[in-house]
């Protein structure tokens, strides 16, 4: 999943993203799943596939690309599993025309992509515009239809980040504007500073204890400050936008955030309350001010001095800075009040709401477990994750931009082609999306995570959320069952209860494409400085 992309700032475009001894909830999934169809949707519903700059375009020095803060951080021996990085990722940047014919052939009406901040503006407002990278990312838009600054003044942590975003920004809409019709400027900020200043496992990795030990950053006050500054540089992007080029382009903007649905561990009040306060402090603290002009009163609360205020002016701009939501949702966890009663690894601290987040109870988990920690196979969550963003927000529009599944790492080889249980997942996902969209959620667009395997980040490319396996010797790309199953449910012909025997496995031989019109859907990539 992309740690910041739609233009991924990465600037994103549409193109129309367990315990050995607990026990899983199997049969809770199972009755979670049930019949889905395309007709459940609108006609005018945008089903996409998604992928992220950095995990998947390779080319890293290629035609005048700079160095992200990712292509250093992974080439650090012991950052990443099996130490493997980036450099080559899925060779998008020369296959890229295959992957555009390989995602159209699903039947898909968009594209999620993200565009490197370092392919475009190699030395930030310090240099030029990359010609190369301007190339590059207009030839993926036809076809479909930044150096780190963390030396110079410490990325995020600096408000002068907002000026540097605000160029790229300048620059993907004059580039490519006329042609992309949605944008989201960044992706994720809420994770990327929960892994970058909280956990310290992403770059440039600050934290301190009880989170991480990291030789620098304080996990309490600097994640605020980096989403502080994210969000402005977003609200600067959009006046910039509204001011100068939406009335002559017709496009609309959004931001995508990442959230978890929560449930509470124990039936008491204080866990219902830890749940609210586990949204807002997750969600909301990225939405609230880019809706209402500030951020979430749960937080106000409890943050006073140390959470930064918005000035008059910026309060101005920043309320009703989206068009629409962009929301990446993937699992759900059980939530425990620390207000109240202990509670262990962190949930006592102000950054985490007070409130500790598991998915086990009572020696039970929260559902099957996945290849990665804390997501779960929860449909139910993506029905209330949805009616929750609605309600808050006044059903303002909402594209799923982000939701997919990737098998337990010791999952045999042979069921990496035959992944029925990702076909599971997105029956019982897709279902409670429908649910929701008929309880009255404007739900506009869904992307599933991912095209193709990629580079997942920490996890290097052992995580596979793809609907295309990656041989990594050849990168020749070969359909999965999920493929398929995709591919015949927005023909309208899938439905959960298929038959394993007719979705036999897709063959990579065929190259025929049926002609769709993509819309475009891009997104800056700010946290890999990789927009």
């Amino acid at each position: 999943m992309p740690v910041n992309d739609i233009i991924h700032v990465s600037l994103m475009f549409f193109v129309v993203y367990l315990l050995v001894s607990s026990t899983s909830n199997a049969e809770g999934f199972e009755i979670e799943s049930q019949d889905v169809r395309r007709f459940e949707f609108p006609d005018n519903f945008l089903f996409g596939t998604a992928v992220s700059s950095y995990q998947v375009e390779g080319g890293y020095l290629e035609d005048g690309k700079g160095l992200s803060n990712w292509d250093v951080f992974t080439h650090i021996p012991g950052n990443i599993k099996n130490n493997e990085n980036g450099d080559d990722a899925d060779d998008d940047y020369h296959l890229f025309l295959e992957d555009a014919e390989i995602a159209q052939s699903l039947g898909v009406n968009a594209y999620r992509f993200s565009i490197s901040w370092a392919r475009i503006l190699p030395r930030g407002r310090f240099g030029e515009v990359n010609p190369g990278g301007i190339k590059f990312y207009n030839k993926i838009i036809d076809n479909l239809l930044l150096r780190e600054l963390e030396d110079r003044y410490g990325a995020w942590l600096s408000p002068l980040m907002q000026d540097d975003f605000l160029l790229l920004a300048e620059t993907c809409f004059k580039s490519f504007g006329d042609r992309v019709k949605y944008w989201t400027t960044i992706n994720e900020p809420n994770v990327f500073a929960e892994m970058s200043y909280v956990r310290g496992l992403y770059p440039p990795a600050h934290c301190s204890p009880p989170f991480g030990n990291c030789s620098v950053g304080n996990a309490d006050i600097e994640p605020l400050i980096v989403v502080h500054n994210m969000l402005l540089a977003h609200g600067k992007a959009v006046k910039l936008y509204r001011e100068r080029f939406q009335s002559k382009q017709g496009g609309s903007i959004g931001l995508v955030v990442q959230s978890h649905m929560y449930e509470p561990l124990r039936d008491v009040e204080s866990d219902r309350q830890a749940v609210n306060r586990a949204l807002a402090f997750t969600g909301g603290w990225v939405l609230d001010p880019l809706v209402f002009g500030d951020y979430p009163p749960e937080m106000r609360q409890y943050h006073r001095s140390e959470l930064p205020r918005f000035s008059s002016e910026e309060t101005e701009y920043m309320k009703g800075s989206i068009d629409f939501i962009g929301l990446n949702h993937y699992s759900t966890l059980y939530a425990k009040d620390c207000i109240h009663s202990p509670c262990v690894l962190g949930g006592d601290h102000f950054i985490r709401g007070f409130t500790f987040t598991t998915g086990e109870r009572d020696g039970t988990l929260i559902g099957e477990p996945t290849g990665v920690e804390r997501f779960y196979v929860v449909p139910r969550g993506m029905e209330k994750i949805v009616d929750h963003v609605s309600k808050r927000y006044n059903n303002m529009p909402i594209y799923v931009t982000e939701n997919g599944y990737c098998p337990p790492l010791t999952e045999a080889a042979p069921n990496l082609l035959h992944d029925v249980n990702r076909v599971h997942f997105y029956n019982g996902y897709l279902a409670a999306l429908a649910r929701a969209i008929r309880k009255g959620a404007d739900v506009r667009g869904y992307f599933a995570w991912s095209l193709m395997d990629n580079f997942e980040w920490a996890g290097g490319y052992s995580s596979t959320f793809g609907l295309y396996y990656v041989d990594r010797l050849t990168m020749n790309r070969t359909p999965k069952l999920s493929a398929k199953w995709f591919q015949h449910f927005l023909a309208n012909r899938s439905s959960a209860r298929f038959n394993r025997q007719r979705f036999v496995n897709p063959t990579p031989k065929s190259r025929r494409v049926r002609k769709s019109k993509y819309i475009v859907i891009a997104t800056t990539n700010a946290n890999a400085t990789d927009v």
